[in-house]
């Protein structure tokens, strides 16, 4: 018997990439770096401008192919700022490498001001193409057909994680099940294998014998034209089933992918190993001490006091407009918990009336978010005029830098909370304390309000067990762009 033949769809990188995302971004890249060199070169007399811009420009392009960031399915999938950031630290190491080798006489000071743009224009670059690949996604375009083979209740689990997203590839459009059960994700059902694995006929070189898990799955994922099968092990799916299944599919031409069953552990975590034939997954603890804890609290504690002394004169100023909008103190002080369940004094500039706390319980029907622990209204009575532009904007946390130097908060972490709220904690949700709280978080830079306990308790305990000083850089980045939106602050 012939195997059945699946309709041949494109691999996943032009699934999930334009064809224009590749030369816009070399174009990019090769202006980014050529003209500002050249520009500077010429305009502070540095020798030889046209072949200083030449080499840092093949300098640039070379590093950034040889991490293959012109790869099809790498293009437009993030934002690009770490890339771009850890690629031009590697440029100037080899440019001044060269510079030693040839003795070239150009002025550093040239040489940096030149070179500075070229991963700015790069950032920028990549978040138009990740914007832009974003938003096809959210038209369910740029995606790969998924079919799920699994039992039901893990089936369930994986469809409704890939469908709570759009900002990746997958679409389950539909699933094959193995033993009892039915779905309640929505993911519709194809077909079903028995509980056992059926006798196999002697292997034979492309054929798939009917009525093996091998032409179930196939004919499936025919139906449904899927070019992708997502296999979730179990107890009626795992070894020689397994593997049997897996041959059927890469033998027909389709993409294989097997789930692991971890979530919210981050692809820096883990790493994979072979022993006795088994592929194994190691999984890195989440940093709770070590030389990252004490760079980030240095890190925070440092740019904490450098912002502090920088925008002393816009604090000074909201101080002042604080005090002439509305009356009652400048600085509210409010008792947040924070890490391993420390309590300390939060500081924010004043944005609601002096009697807010009094008024708040004849307000606990407008609350938006009754079924959470938190106490968010959006159109609050109690925000005073100037509280309002404060809030949208966040200038209103900026005395919170003052809670960074003195080790009591992060300039990245989850959000502080409020004694009441840790009280109603489960232990599930006491894991956010295992880490300092953030003047800015996921949560800042992901809607704020407008999320939803869930969403951001997530968020925060994927922060929690996930993060990276890299990372926190990303998200300070992101809370420019958040805080300028506006978007969920209220």
């Amino acid at each position: 018997m012939r195997r059945p033949q699946v309709p041949r769809r494109r691999a996943l990188p032009p699934a999930g990439t334009a064809r224009w995302y590749r030369p816009v971004a070399l174009t990019s890249d090769a202006l980014g770096a050529f003209v500002p060199v050249l520009t500077v070169y010429y305009l502070t007399a540095q020798p030889r401008p046209l072949a200083a811009a030449t080499v840092a420009t093949l300098g640039w392009l070379g590093l950034r192919a040889a991490h293959h960031r012109y790869r099809r399915g790498a293009l437009g999938e993030s934002r690009g700022l770490l890339a771009s950031l850890h690629d031009w630290l590697l440029l100037l190491g080899l440019l001044a490498g060269l510079r030693a080798v040839t003795g070239e006489r150009s002025e550093v000071s040239a040489a940096a001001l030149g070179l500075l743009w070229a991963p700015l224009v790069t950032s920028l670059t990549s978040a138009a193409l990740h914007r832009h690949l974003t938003g096809r996604r959210h038209r369910a375009e740029a995606v790969r057909r998924v079919l799920v083979v699994g039992e039901p209740d893990t089936v369930d689990l994986v469809t409704a994680r890939l469908a709570a997203g759009t900002d990746h590839a997958y679409v389950t459009v539909g699933a094959v099940l193995l033993g009892p059960g039915e779905l309640t994700s929505g993911a519709p059902p194809l077909a079903r294998l028995p509980a056992a694995a059926p006798a196999h006929s002697p292997a034979v070189p492309d054929l798939v014998p009917a009525g093996t898990d091998g032409s179930v799955v196939l004919s499936a994922a025919r139906q449904q034209c899927a070019d992708l099968v997502l296999l979730v092990p179990g107890a009626r799916l795992s070894g020689d089933r397994l593997r049997r299944l897996s041959w059927s599919v890469q033998d027909a031409g389709l993409a294989l992918t097997v789930a692991t069953g971890l979530t919210e552990v981050a692809r820096h975590r883990v790493t994979v190993a072979s022993a006795a034939g088994l592929n194994l997954l190691h999984v890195a603890p989440p940093p709770r001490r070590g030389a990252a804890v004490l760079w980030k609290s240095a890190l925070d504690r440092v740019l904490a006091a450098l912002a502090l002394a920088l925008l002393a004169p816009l604090l000074a100023l909201l101080a002042l407009a604080v005090r002439l909008d509305s009356a009652g103190p400048v600085l509210f002080r409010q008792t947040r918990i924070g890490h391993r369940g420390t309590p300390f004094t939060l500081w924010k500039f004043r944005t609601m009336v002096p009697d807010a706390a009094r008024r708040r319980p004849a307000l606990e029907s407008a609350n938006e978010h009754r079924a959470s622990p938190l106490f968010k209204i959006r159109q609050d009575p109690r925000i005073t005029r100037l509280g309002r532009l404060l809030r949208r904007t966040s200038l209103d946390e900026l005395p919170q830098l003052v809670n960074v130097v003195r080790g009591e908060m992060a300039l990245v972490g989850p959000r502080p909370p409020l004694p009441d709220e840790v009280a109603r904690y489960s232990t599930v949700e006491l894991r956010r304390l295992t880490v300092r709280p953030g003047l800015t978080g996921p949560w800042q830079v992901s809607g704020r309000s407008e999320l939803s306990w869930d969403e951001g308790l997530a968020l925060d305990l994927s922060y929690t067990d996930n993060w990276t000083l890299t990372g926190d850089l990303d998200v300070l980045a992101r809370t420019v762009r958040a805080v300028v939106s506006g978007r969920g602050a209220y």
